[in-house]
């Protein structure tokens, strides 16, 4: 299945369970939780992660499912979708969001 065969949700999941896999310490801290909480936690430190890679939490996503090729392409498509729904200019639009493309 590829990037784009995948709903956002499943992309999601798929990118938590990677991000889960590569952080065995997280793992530890959170065995004793319940499953809910456990995913709390999860998310939580998966958007910390996002934010130290001066990500949006849906680009990191992107960046686990994805080849890198297609994570700058696929980021560029929905950054400028999104600037289309903010009615944003695209210039303004990567000033804003620190885009270099």
């Amino acid at each position: 299945m590829t990037t784009t065969e995948m709903t956002q949700e499943a992309r999601h999941e798929a990118a938590l369970e990677h991000y889960l896999k590569e952080s065995p310490q997280l793992k530890e801290e959170i065995k004793d939780l319940s499953a809910d909480d456990q995913r709390d936690q999860i998310q939580w430190a998966f958007e910390d992660e996002a934010e130290s890679q001066g990500l949006q939490p849906w680009e990191l996503t992107l960046k686990y499912t994805s080849t890198p090729e297609e994570f700058e392409a696929q980021r560029l498509v929905l950054h400028k979708e999104a600037a289309e729904v903010l009615g944003v200019d695209w210039d303004e639009y990567c000033e804003m969001n620190n885009l270099v493309v």
